[in-house]
């Protein structure tokens, strides 16, 4: 087995949000070994630097040194590098080892505090950006190190190429989040040629660390042997996704979230299987079941978890619904994602009130199902209006086990069967079929 090993060299965020805690998530998220070289700490939050100390030159070198000897280096990044000595020490560790290099030139933390001095800018340009495979700065970055405004794509452009050609990098992308336009639009330049590397501009207060993520994401990829622009163009697709799923904690400006990248394909597996079970449950206890399914059959339904629900493409279920054939349970199809119904309405109103419904089934209603319900102990509420009016449950205090809709004009009543997933609804669905079935004995 080969392991791919990324290395990030740069400054510690107490917050977790940037530096090197952001750089390991990201090489974790995608499948590389991550190691690190602390050049600084930071006392950081959400919002503010409230301290910074550097590391002393010779406890970064033994760092440095103890990760190559060792266990070596495929592809590595910088992040904070405060000083001019450092810089040197880094740049002079690179070239030894021959090391591909992203360099991510921080300059100014999301909250506004300095984190390069000023006199260290030219030891940046002179001995650091010739040994960058690639240099990723925003828009302010890169007007410090060219010299030049950026107003417009054509300018972008100009600044790359001439971080290129004048100052010594590989390549170099110059990213689009400090723009205005309804695009984020990164603008690389690599072997005389242009890349635009495109995606919509997302409005969130949860960006801390977006540029630390983005430049640890290439030299990820870079590390799998990936060549530049393609490199580039998942870092911008990985880095979308962190933001768009980004995290409302702390008082500023949140951080990215790159174990989103993992975590949405790996949730929409789990929530697939749950209903691939409870499918399999439902009819292993059909003579039970059975005689819940409605006139309008039953159906099942799961989201992912509610920070990662955006819209109806975030619910699964099974097309074509649970029908009854005969004393059996039966499906015409496999669980999949992108379920709009109304009961998929109802889930996603729940899902904004309780975040531990997740999962929703509908059975029948009648005087039966909802003594059986109140004997069992499920908690149980009446469910107000229409899944396109202003839904809501009679109460906001705790999560209820069941909604009863008595239905209305063309919508036959039903009862709704609620959990945190599928198997948890028909586990509570089988204890009110067979409860139900004794009450019809009696």
């Amino acid at each position: 087995m080969t392991v791919k090993k990324a290395l990030t060299i740069a400054g510690s965020d107490s917050g977790g949000g940037a530096g090197i805690q952001a750089d390991l998530k990201t090489f974790a998220a995608l499948g590389v070994h991550g190691m690190s070289v602390i050049t600084s700490i930071t006392a950081q939050n959400t919002y503010e630097v409230r301290a910074v100390h550097d590391v002393p030159l010779e406890i970064i070198k033994s760092q440095f040194e103890a990760v190559v000897e060792d266990i070596g280096v495929d592809a590595a990044k910088t992040g904070m590098l405060s000083s001019s000595e450092i810089i040197e020490l880094v740049a002079s560790l690179i070239r030894r080892y021959n090391i591909t290099l992203v360099v991510d030139p921080v300059m100014v933390a999301k909250s506004g505090a300095p984190l390069l001095r000023e006199d260290a800018v030219n030891t940046l340009i002179s001995k650091l950006i010739p040994l960058a495979t690639v240099i990723t700065p925003n828009k302010p970055e890169a007007e410090k190190l060219a010299n030049m405004e950026i107003r417009d794509l054509n300018d972008a452009r100009a600044v790359a190429k001439k971080l290129v050609d004048d100052l010594g990098a590989t390549s170099a992308v110059v990213k689009g989040g400090h723009m205005t336009d309804e695009e984020s639009v990164d603008v690389m330049y690599y072997e005389g040629r242009f890349y635009e590397f495109k995606a919509p501009r997302l409005r969130s207060k949860n960006t801390h660390g977006t540029g630390c993520s983005f430049s640890a994401a290439i030299a990820a990829e870079l590390a799998k042997g990936k060549p530049i622009p393609e490199a580039v163009r998942i870092a911008k697709e990985f880095i979308t996704t962190a933001i768009a799923y980004g995290l409302p904690i702390g008082r500023g400006y949140g951080p990215v979230n790159p174990t989103a990248w993992q975590l949405i394909p790996a949730e929409r597996y789990r929530v697939l299987q749950s209903l691939k079970d409870a499918v399999e449950f439902i009819k292993a206890n059909s003579q039970y079941i059975v005689h819940l399914i409605p006139e309008s059959n039953s159906e099942i339904l799961m989201t992912l978890p509610k920070h990662y629900v955006r819209s109806h493409a975030d619910i699964a279920g099974i097309p074509g619904k649970i029908i009854k054939v005969g004393d059996k349970v039966k499906t015409l199809s496999h669980p999949e994602f992108g379920i709009h119904s109304n009961l998929s309405k109802i889930v996603m109103m729940l899902l904004n009130t309780y975040d531990t419904v997740r999962a929703a089934a509908s059975i029948k209603y009648d005087e039966l199902v909802v003594k059986a319900v109140s004997e069992l102990g499920f908690k149980a509420e009446y469910l107000e209006g229409t899944a396109d009016e202003s839904l809501r449950p009679t109460s906001e205090i705790s999560a209820p086990d069941v909604l009863f809709d008595k239905g209305g004009w063309g919508r036959e009543p039903l009862t709704i069967v609620l959990g945190y997933d599928a198997l948890d609804v028909v586990n509570k669905i089988l204890k009110i079929a067979v409860r139900y079935e004794a009450l019809v004995k009696d």
